[in-house]
C-alpha cells in the first residue's frame, strides 16, 4: 500500500513541475483578438561599414557599341567564368573593407568607407567613379551580414544573411525556432559597436518587441536564448528520483520493522 502512495505521489510531483501553458508558449500572446489592428513604430538602424567587412558593388555604364557593362566584371571572373553566378561565389570576392577603412577598386584607387551607412558610400562611390567613368551607375551591397543564434534553439549557429534587413523573429526562424525548454520572455541580443559592447533583452511574449531598437539585427549581433529553469530539473531527474525513491524505501523499510518488532 505504502509503495503504491510513493509511487502515486512521484507521479503527482513530477506531473506538476513539468506542465507549461499554452500561453507561456506563444509568440505576441498580448496582441489585440481577430479583427483588432495595431500599428507600431519601427526604427530601422543604419548600419556603418567597419573594417573587415565585404562589400558587394558594381559599376555598370553603356560602351560605344551600346551595350551595359560592369566595369568591375574583369576583375571578378576566373577562367573566362564570372564568379558571381552565386551567392558564395559574390560573398568571397568582394571588396574587403581593410583596417583603415578603405577598399581598393580598379582604376579608380582606394576609397575610405569605413564610418558610413551603405547609402553615404553609395554616394561617395558615385561620385568617385564618375570621375573616370561617364554616364554610370553605381550599386554597393553589404555581403558580410553574419549573425549568430546559440541557446535554446533547434539549430544553433552563426548565419549570413543576404537581404538588406533582419528581424530578431526571422533569426530566431532561421535557427529552427526555440526548443522545447527556450524561454520567450527573456532573450538577449549583444551587438558590439566601436564605442563598445551594448545589450538589449527581449520579450517575444510582449508586442513592445515590434518597437525595439534590438528587433532589427545588424552584422555581428548575437541572439541568446536562454533555457526555461524545468531545464535544470529534468536535467537532474534521475537523480530526484533515486533520491525520492531512496528516501521512501527506506521509511517503508523502517515502518515494516517497527510494526514486525511490535
Amino acid at each position: 500500500m505504502m509503495k503504491h502512495i510513493t509511487t502515486l505521489l512521484i507521479m503527482t510531483f513530477l506531473l506538476g513541475t513539468s506542465c507549461t501553458s499554452q500561453r507561456k508558449l506563444a509568440y505576441l500572446n498580448n496582441l489585440k483578438e481577430t479583427g483588432g489592428e495595431e500599428s507600431f513604430k519601427m526604427e530601422i538602424p543604419d548600419y556603418k561599414i567597419q573594417a573587415r567587412d565585404i562589400l558587394y558593388i558594381t559599376v555598370k555604364a553603356m560602351t560605344p557599341d551600346g551595350s551595359i557593362t560592369d566595369f568591375l566584371s574583369s576583375s571578378r571572373s576566373y577562367g573566362g567564368t564570372n564568379i558571381f553566378q552565386n551567392e558564395s561565389g559574390g560573398y568571397i570576392f568582394g571588396y574587403d573593407v581593410n583596417s583603415e577603412g578603405n577598399i581598393i577598386l580598379p582604376v579608380v584607387g582606394p576609397i575610405k568607407v569605413g564610418g558610413l551607412t551603405l547609402d553615404e558610400t553609395r554616394n561617395l562611390l558615385q561620385t568617385s567613379v564618375d570621375k573616370v567613368f561617364n554616364n554610370s551607375t553605381v550599386e554597393c551591397k553589404l555581403l558580410s551580414f553574419k549573425f549568430t543564434v546559440i541557446g535554446e534553439v533547434k539549430i544553433p549557429g552563426t548565419y549570413t544573411n543576404y537581404n538588406n534587413y533582419l528581424t530578431v523573429l526571422e533569426a530566431i526562424g532561421r535557427a529552427g525556432g526555440l526548443s522545447d525548454f527556450g524561454r520567450r520572455d527573456r532573450i538577449l541580443v549583444i551587438r558590439p559597436t566601436d564605442k563598445g559592447t551594448k545589450t538589449y533583452r527581449l520579450n517575444l511574449q510582449d508586442k513592445k518587441i515590434l518597437s525595439s531598437e534590438a528587433y532589427f539585427l545588424l552584422p555581428n549581433d548575437m541572439v541568446i536564448i536562454e533555457p526555461e529553469s524545468k531545464k535544470i530539473f529534468n536535467l537532474n531527474l534521475p537523480t530526484f528520483s533515486f533520491i525520492l525513491t531512496s528516501v521512501t524505501s527506506t521509511i517503508t523499510t523502517t515502518l515494516l520493522l517497527i510494526n514486525y518488532l511490535k
